[in-house]
């Protein structure tokens, strides 16, 4: 491995402030076919990037909007010590902020996966689900509905 010293630039470079593009969150799955077919067709998200060192895609990027997600599938040597340790997502949640999250909502709703009620927190509508692998994803917009207030679906 090659390793490239600036000793004497080091004290006066600065990182640019437009240099840091973008933070994405990276995922670790336990079944990388079951995630892409929760946020591809399920959230609508596109794998814009892949590994696929022996056919099968192992690791991917995916974008909608502004917005992206790395998943890696779990090593199967490493896959059940990795399930041992509880679900893999408790406690990790993903905000994706958008225009409308009601339309986020509706559209899942009519795709069947499971999400719940939406409500007004922090000045934006918030609607929340589970991802296969238990990270709470949520999509919020901003409202000027009053605070604590529930989506009530209209038939």
């Amino acid at each position: 491995m090659k390793v490239l010293v600036f000793r004497d630039h080091m004290a006066s470079m600065k990182i640019p402030p437009d240099n840091i593009k973008q933070a994405v969150p990276f995922l670790w799955v336990s079944d990388l076919n079951n995630s892409l077919l929760f946020y591809t067709n399920g959230l609508g998200f596109r794998i814009t990037n892949q590994w696929a060192p022996e056919g099968n895609i192992e690791w991917c990027f995916l974008e909608s909007g502004g917005a992206a997600l790395m998943l890696q599938q779990i090593r199967k040597d490493r896959l059940e010590h990795w399930l041992e340790l509880g679900k893999p997502g408790h406690g990790i949640s993903i905000f994706f902020v958008c225009n409308d999250a009601l339309a986020v909502y509706l559209d899942v709703i009519a795709k069947g996966i499971t999400v719940e009620r939406p409500f007004v927190g922090n000045g934006m509508w918030v609607v929340s689900m589970i991802d296969p692998d238990g990270y709470r994803i949520e999509f919020e917009s901003k409202t000027t509905e009053k605070e604590g207030t529930q989506y009530v679906d209209y038939i």
